[in-house]
């Protein structure tokens, strides 16, 4: 909980709720908040460097306050990017009976549109006379127009489903409207349900089981969730002694039809998706590929859980909602049988990720799937959006922004580039960008990140130079360096010209201190979930 920003803002009003539901159960209940930061406002500063290390901070205080007293039970409530997956570490670790409460999801902007409206009035305003003062002046006003997270399938949303889908939240309430009674009366619930499961001794460790990550990578997948769960489940795993491979991402992915129309990937809002049924639709339509005998927080199964939602009419309830926008429910969550593709995100392997990389396919345009083209390589994010604005990137160049891994610069994500690429008409679909940097889970286009091992550790990423021919094939799942100076050559012919240029050593990063000294010294891969 803390005022700097909307997806915290109303926190404390739903831990109150949830105290009192404590009460009613003969607990007695202690109040505790640290506080998250939210990713659009580091956005275009060195701010967005501490944004992945935050989740490591936020995961640490809950366990300090977690550890002092001989606590029964604890319940965790966020909405954003980090701090979910803070909270869902720092329950496996302390390994108490826990439930989480997501914070909801904020309300549509004007003519259905989200915060992301930020990424064209930004190229626009660094562009000159491209906008007028009354534009930016009336975002302001109108770009984040109540508390909850924000109301595309970001990282944040998507966290909320995993959550959710973890078994970890009760049924129902991820992306749940921040402003409407219903998140006020499942917050009452979870203060109840915890001292049902303090009595009967369930902890994370018996909900957070092999099992249960499979159902959640296969929730990410059918929703078409962000690439940071990529980051974020391994990490929470690992908490537990539990292994969660790029491999299993990528088998999942290539079994599991995406039914989720929710942008970016798809054109509906979040608090449509809720009122369409959410994570419990998704998990009826896919019920026979998951494993419903996981035990969840409610102290019931996954299949006893939709059973009971079914028997509460869950399921219709809030159709009506959805007419309100003049939606049907298959407008918005698809049934299997008319899902269009499998999957939404890839694992890409090659000379220039030999760990691997990760790509969302479902929000990049089928024609920009397969591409070979020319890199443009910059050191800093800063500079490649600069080289955007300025009008220096053309069709068909790959992008290449490196020293922006977990070691590197503490892994930003590159929202701000990949917005300025599609606001831009000339580069919209026609430019890909590859970074050892992560990406917004709003993020749209041909974006590959996470490549592994990241420049900063010596990855091949280091030795790549502008004019080096890129190709990648997202069905094949490959990412090659194919070319040197813009001639192709064979793979032992590349593979030399790189180990060459490899004795000339790396980019020294500059001295740093304190949480980002920590962080950025001993972050794992990103294919390992960038932890410590």
């Amino acid at each position: 909980y803390g005022d700097s920003h909307p997806g915290s803002t109303h926190l404390a009003g739903l831990m109150e709720q949830a105290k009192y539901g404590v009460f009613e159960k003969g607990g007695y209940p202690a109040q505790y908040h640290t506080t998250d930061i939210c990713d659009g406002c580091a956005q275009g500063h060195d701010g967005m460097n501490y944004i992945l290390a935050s989740r490591e901070a936020i995961c640490d205080m809950v366990e300090v306050h977690g550890s002092v007293y001989p606590w029964d039970g604890m319940i965790l409530s966020s909405s954003c990017d980090k701090s979910i997956p803070a909270h869902l570490k720092a329950a496996a670790r302390l390994d108490i009976p826990t439930i989480f409460i997501p914070g909801g999801s904020m309300r549509p902007g004007p003519n259905m549109t989200t915060s992301l409206v930020a990424g064209d009035i930004s190229l626009r305003q660094k562009r000159k006379e491209a906008i007028t003062e009354q534009e930016v002046r009336d975002y302001k006003m109108t770009g984040c127009p109540s508390c909850g997270a924000c109301a595309f399938l970001g990282t944040a949303s998507t966290m909320q489903c995993v959550a959710e889908a973890l078994g970890m939240a009760l049924p129902g309430t991820a992306v749940i409207p921040a402003t409407m009674r219903d998140i006020l009366s499942y917050a009452r619930l979870a203060g109840r349900k915890i001292m049902e499961l303090v009595e009967k001794g369930i902890t994370p460790s018996k909900i957070l089981t092999k099992e249960a990550f499979e159902n959640a990578i296969i929730v990410h997948s059918a929703i078409g969730g962000s690439t940071n769960a990529t980051l974020h489940l391994p990490a929470i795993a690992r908490e537990l002694g539990i292994e969660l491979t790029p491999e299993l991402f990528d088998e999942i992915n290539h079994k599991v039809p995406h039914i989720g129309n929710i942008f970016p990937s798809g054109t509906q809002m979040t608090e449509s998706f809720w009122f369409a049924g959410g994570i419990p639709m998704v998990q009826k339509y896919l019920k026979d590929m998951l494993h419903l005998d996981a035990m969840t927080v409610t102290g019931k199964t996954l299949g006893e859980n939709l059973e009971d939602l079914e028997k509460d009419n869950f399921f219709e309830r809030n159709l009506g909602y959805l007419s309100n926008y003049g939606l049907s429910r298959d407008e918005v969550i698809f049934p299997v049988e008319k899902a269009t593709e499998k999957g939404s995100i890839a694992i890409l392997r090659g000379n220039l990720a030999p760990e691997g990389s990760v790509v969302k396919y479902s929000a990049c345009e089928k024609d920009m799937r397969i591409h070979k083209g020319t890199a443009k390589v910059y050191n800093r994010e800063e500079d490649a959006y600069q080289a955007v604005v300025d009008g220096k990137i053309e069709p068909g160049d790959v992008i290449v922004v490196r020293y922006e891994g977990p070691r590197g610069s503490g892994m930003p994500e590159m929202l701000m580039t990949t917005e300025a690429i599609v606001c831009d008409t000339k580069l919209n679909g026609k430019v890909s960008l590859v970074t050892d940097g992560r990406f917004s889970g709003a993020t749209r286009g041909a974006a590959i990140g996470h490549v592994s091992p990241e420049a900063a550790s010596g990855g091949p990423l280091a030795f790549i130079e502008t004019g080096d021919i890129i190709s990648y094939n997202i069905p094949e799942r490959t990412l090659d360096v194919v070319g040197i100076n813009g001639k192709e050559l064979s793979k032992e012919e590349v593979d030399a010209v790189l180990k060459e240029r490899s004795k000339n050593g790396i980019v020294p990063r500059p001295p740093r201190k304190g949480l980002f000294k920590r962080y950025t010294e001993s972050a794992r891969s990103a294919m390992e979930g960038a932890g410590y």
